[in-house]
């Protein structure tokens, strides 16, 4: 029974430091498509949580330091270049195509 409760202790501890180190997410360099360079860098994985971002107001980006400002989620900005809104759901004509 102790093997098993060892064991169990083991593998807990091991699944919450995973979780822990999967909210940090590498993005590639990329060029927009108005020939912007944008550099490699980290980021927060997606979850849908405004609040679990490093740049909203009270977080703090861990890899450069700086505070967060922002107060409430910009929709109309799109982080993969181009124009419209952005949705991590997808948009409509994603969703009719299975995306």
């Amino acid at each position: 029974m102790r093997k098993f409760l060892a064991l169990f202790l083991i593998l807990s501890i091991t699944a919450l430091a995973g979780a822990a180190f999967a909210r940090d997410v590498h993005v590639n360099g990329y060029t927009r498509q108005d020939g912007t360079y944008v550099q490699p860098h980290q980021r927060s994985a997606p979850d849908g949580n405004f609040n679990n971002n490093w740049s909203t107001k009270g977080n703090i980006n861990p890899y450069t330091g700086q505070p967060g400002t922002k107060t409430q989620p910009s929709y109309n900005s799109n982080p993969y270049g181009g124009s419209g809104g952005y949705s991590p759901y997808g948009t409509q004509q994603q969703k009719k195509n299975g995306w």
